[in-house]
């Protein structure tokens, strides 16, 4: 009877491991839905409030504006840069990026583009609201997501606000990419007067004379902004893979993708034209332009794809030939910036890194700040911006090096 017992036993063991050799435990993430309606009737303008989770950085005039990852944006009176001073917080769901001309400010709230009028920055107020303009949008999924379930994501109707995420008993399924579940519907005045803010390498938004350029995922949204409180959608065309940021020089939009860098051409404001790509293995990939040089900085070590970082010098001389012209390894690499002959490298938490590049093949490190943590930076005509955490840094320009004015808590 003994022995009967502990076969049968064996045997309902033997059983359970062949059954679960057909499954696995998988982080299964789950949008946080609101309707449209609701969200649309979400946004607020109130009183400064500590910041959540600190995200790019925006100058204009006098202020300062950080945003607080999809959640809206903080702004600063920075008219003393050794003491700013928090005025507004504008709540804005889904937002990712802004920029301003002639005190209006356009910002992204998921689907939609806002226009804020910021002249009296105590009296700021939304005047237009273009619904539906951006297909694609970042849905910020958590990192640690395995598979992402949309199957109760109506897109005509819902916005994700946030997610959930719990560990799911699943088949295995033999898929190199996030499993991911949809339902039906969820896959269906002159310039020379004008005054524009500035953003950092990691930017989506551009204005170039009386255009707004803004990039998605894949996609490029042109908004015809002469008429700055009204502006007009004129186009949406395909600008490439995965791309992360948009930078404008001389007439030319640079997008950064994970997997290179695209050059598009503005001879034609109304539909910038492709040119040319450069690419390399995959990486989060910012960029500036300087004359014959793009610069980027490409960060392993994450979902972007290597385990290498490194900072690329491009020849972008020939427009329609970019050529790798130097390459330099980093630690923790973001955004970047220049200055005359001074290239500003956010090395994430190795600090901010001051390179020399009066020879761009060649350049080489003359400070490295270190013990702080550095996601952006503005290099801005009398003084320098970074963010870091939820840090507001400030330094004014000196002799190879630079020298901090104020580090103001964002909390």
């Amino acid at each position: 009877m003994k022995l009967k017992f502990l076969f049968l036993i064996f045997i309902s063991m033997i059983s359970c491991d062949k059954d679960d050799i057909d499954y696995e435990f998988v982080t299964v993430a789950t949008p946080e839905l609101m309707s449209k309606a609701v969200f649309r009737n979400s946004v607020e303008v109130v009183v400064p409030k500590n910041i959540e989770q600190a995200g790019k950085i925006y100058t204009y005039s006098n202020y300062i504006f950080v945003s607080d990852v999809n959640k809206g944006i903080h702004i600063i009176d920075n008219t003393n840069p050794k003491s700013p001073k928090p005025i507004k917080y504008i709540v804005i769901p889904g937002n990712e990026d802004i920029s301003v001309r002639d005190n209006f400010l356009y910002a992204d709230s998921a689907t939609d583009l806002l226009v804020f009028d910021i002249s009296d920055i105590n009296a700021v107020h939304l005047v237009e609201r273009l619904e539906g303009v951006f297909n694609i949008y970042n849905y910020q999924i958590p990192i640690e997501a395995q598979a992402v379930d949309y199957s109760n994501f109506d897109y005509e109707n819902h916005i994700i606000v946030g997610w959930t995420t719990k560990l799911e008993r699943r088949k295995v399924v033999d898929e190199s990419s996030i499993d991911i579940v949809f339902n039906d519907t969820a896959l269906n005045s002159g310039a020379s007067e004008s005054v524009t803010g500035q953003g950092g390498s990691l930017a989506r938004f551009q204005i170039v004379n009386n255009y707004l350029y803004t990039v998605g995922n894949y996609e490029m949204t042109i908004f015809n902004i002469e008429n700055l409180s009204s502006p007009n959608l004129v186009a949406k065309q395909n600008a490439g893979w995965n791309i992360e940021t948009m930078f404008q020089a001389d007439d030319y939009l640079y997008l950064g993708s994970t997997n290179g860098m695209y050059i598009y051409s503005l001879a034609n404001p109304a539909a910038p034209e492709y040119v040319s790509d450069f690419t390399h293995w995959e990486g989060c990939d910012p960029v500036v332009v300087d004359g014959d040089y793009a610069y980027l900085t490409l960060r392993g070590g994450n979902l972007c794809g290597q385990d290498e970082s490194v900072l690329e010098v491009i020849d972008i001389s020939d427009k329609t030939n970019p050529t790798l012209a130097a390459r330099y390894v980093l630690e923790n690499p973001y955004g970047l910036g220049i200055k005359s002959n001074m290239l500003f490298v956010c090395d994430g938490t190795a600090g901010l890194k001051l390179f020399d590049k009066t020879n761009p093949l060649n350049i080489s490190v003359k400070k490295v700040y270190k013990n702080i943590q550095a996601t952006d930076v503005i290099p801005l005509e009398n003084n320098l911006i970074m963010i870091g955490g939820k840090t507001l840094y400030q330094y004014e320009y000196g002799n190879n090096e630079v020298k901090l004015i104020s580090a103001f808590s964002l909390n």
